[in-house]
């Protein structure tokens, strides 16, 4: 699992509730948390691990209450056993046989029955005790900084690791030790000063995300879009362009499919999709337009319409997506206007496109006035997001399309947030990490457009960096060389989050954590991380108002309370925004 949730000086969890949650439905909501994350333990045991000082006991014995466990600690259970205090043991036998004595005790504590277990600070060391964790336990790092382990650790004088002449030397010199070690726990939780419950929330909140079934490991996961008549099906997985024709067939036996791609796409899996067609035996048409955003033009979109008629493709046809969100969008609005209206499908083949556009029926084309402002909401009738199609992406796009998937934790998952900073490096390598992030996300943006399908409503809270991110393409104009939709999206989301710091709603630490994760994936944050760009301020909020949220004249952002707490801000005034565009520009 390798999650880490972190906890905040306020003693908010990483998970908390929006504020507008009262205290019966936040209790409510963390007891069936507390029923769900038991349910899903299925008997195995939490063990808590750490340094000295981490606030492995003191946790432990909440956490346990909370859960309805037995709490007990490794150390107490070794003492009683020898009779003597870890000091004396120490002292008496040394610490090769203490560490013995201590994988001993801890594997019988495991094998007795589920509990929480608080081990010492270098039980985890042990590759034997390790192990026997890894088998019947989910091990939990309490990760703290070196100023609040000296704190903690000078209150007490039993710790004989740190009997030495110069503790606070010894101290670090052993985080730079265990750390590395401590890192392959399944979680970790930052163990911060402050009420203990928040770090009990987060680690709640870390169990229940991480405990779910993992998708990853199945061959295929499936989404539901719950639109009444119009439900359709995400399917998330490897090889489904080679299942493609079957998926198809299944929906409508007798339906011809018309292909639209891009030249990229072409020629790296156009035949294995035509393939999978032809042993399906469906009829099957293709038009290949440019790659980027310049193809959402009404040029471009005239053309496919009148080469969809041309294939002599019928209203009970389906036309078939077969690319990034520049594809999706352009053959969705297609199909949303021929003979009033025809099926389609959505193969999405980025990251982007398989988290975002591809899901939730929004298809559109550019305005020389600004992006996606003809268009309409028309749902497809099947997704298949074939993640094995992802290793071949160019890096810029996939790093560009995990702005999206960070935007999910960022809006109202924080957990999930922090299971993304700790595992973004083993989505980034294709493990199976990476099609959880894709289900994490589709589940979140399936749920949202079954209660808001037409953005009436919180729809538009996944529009989160987005005003900030269109505009800066369109001043880019469209410009893929310099700058891609999702790099923008992602200085959009830092923007949203530092307006949201200077208007007083979200905290300066929030603000400065969603941009340091950005950038350490390698996504700009700064408007003037693009190359080449000459724009003041004026000039983005005019292209501000070309933005589809605007409301008589009136500015629509999505901003943020805290990480995980975004909320629709109607009304803005233009010299707020105007404000901190110049300060932006200045300060980049």
């Amino acid at each position: 699992m390798n999650d880490t949730v972190d906890t905040i000086e306020s003693g908010v969890g990483a998970g908390a509730a929006p504020a507008a949650e009262t205290p019966v439905e936040a209790g409510a909501r963390r007891d069936a948390q507390v029923a769900a994350v038991v349910r899903k333990l299925a008997g195995r045991s939490i063990v808590l691990v750490g340094m000295m000082g981490a606030g492995k006991t003191s946790v432990g014995k909440r956490l346990a209450v909370r859960l309805g466990l037995d709490f007990v600690d490794a150390d107490h259970e070794i003492e009683a056993a020898a009779g003597l205090t870890i000091p004396e043991i120490f002292s008496r036998h040394g610490e090769p046989h203490f560490r013995d004595g201590e994988r001993r005790v801890i594997a019988r504590l495991l094998g007795e029955r589920q509990r929480v277990l608080a081990t010492g600070g270098g039980a985890y060391m042990t590759k034997a005790t390790r192990e026997r964790i890894a088998e019947t336990g989910v091990s939990i790092w309490l990760k703290a900084d070196a100023d609040v382990l000296l704190r903690r650790v000078r209150k007490r004088n039993n710790r004989p690791m740190l009997n030495t002449p110069d503790p606070e030397d010894t101290l670090k010199r052993l985080m730079a030790e265990r750390y590395p070690v401590y890192a392959l726990a399944d979680l970790t939780v930052i163990s911060r000063d402050g009420p203990h419950e928040a770090v009990i929330d987060a680690i709640l909140d870390a169990l229940d995300h991480s405990l779910a079934s993992r998708h990853a490991e199945s061959p295929q996961t499936i989404v539901p879009v719950e639109l009444a008549e119009r439900r359709y099906e995400i399917h998330i997985g490897r090889d489904l362009i080679e299942n493609a024709g079957e998926a198809i067939r299944n929906l409508d036996s007798r339906a011809a499919c018309f292909i639209i791609t891009d030249r990229n796409l072409a020629a790296q899996h156009l035949p294995r999709l035509e393939q999978s067609l032809s042993e399906a035996q469906i009829r099957h048409s293709h038009f290949v337009i440019e790659p980027g955003e310049a193809s959402k033009s009404y040029e471009v979109f005239a053309r496919l319409c009148d080469a969809v008629i041309e294939a002599r493709m019928e209203r009970g046809d389906l036309i078939v997506a077969f690319g990034g969100g520049v594809v999706g969008d352009l053959a969705g609005f297609v199909a949303s206007c021929i003979r009033r209206g025809m099926r389609f499908v959505q193969i999405p083949t980025s990251v982007l496109a398989q988290v975002d556009s591809s899901v939730g029926g929004k298809t559109a084309i550019n305005s020389p006035h600004g992006k996606n402002l003809v268009g309409a909401f028309h749902q497809p009738s099947l997704v298949l997001a074939d993640t094995g199609v992802l290793e071949t992406l160019d890096p810029r796009e996939f790093r560009a399309g995990y702005a999206e998937v960070a935007k999910y934790g960022l809006i109202d998952d924080a957990a999930f947030f922090g299971w993304l900073e700790n595992n973004w490096r083993s989505i980034f390598a294709f493990g199976p990490e990476l099609a959880e992030a894709i289900w994490v996300s589709c589940r979140a943006k399936a749920a949202v457009v079954a209660r808001d399908e037409t953005e009436q409503g919180d729809r538009a809270l996944l529009n989160l960096g987005h005003t900030f991110g269109h505009a800066l393409e369109a001043l880019n104009d469209f410009d893929t060389t310099r700058l891609v939709h999702g790099e923008g999206v992602a200085i959009g989301m830092a923007c949203a989050f530092r307006f949201s710091s200077k208007l007083g709603h979200a905290s300066a630490a929030d603000a400065a954590r969603v941009e340091a994760h950005l950038r350490e994936v390698g996504l700009p944050t700064r408007i003037r991380d693009i190359a080449g760009l000459d724009v003041d301020a004026d000039r983005i909020l005019e292209a501000m108002f070309q933005d589809k949220k605007v409301q008589r004249g009136a500015l629509t952002f999505i901003l943020a309370r805290g990480i995980g707490q975004s909320f629709i801000a109607k009304g803005v005034p233009a010299e707020d925004v105007r404000s901190f565009l110049v300060d932006e520009l200045a300060n980049t």
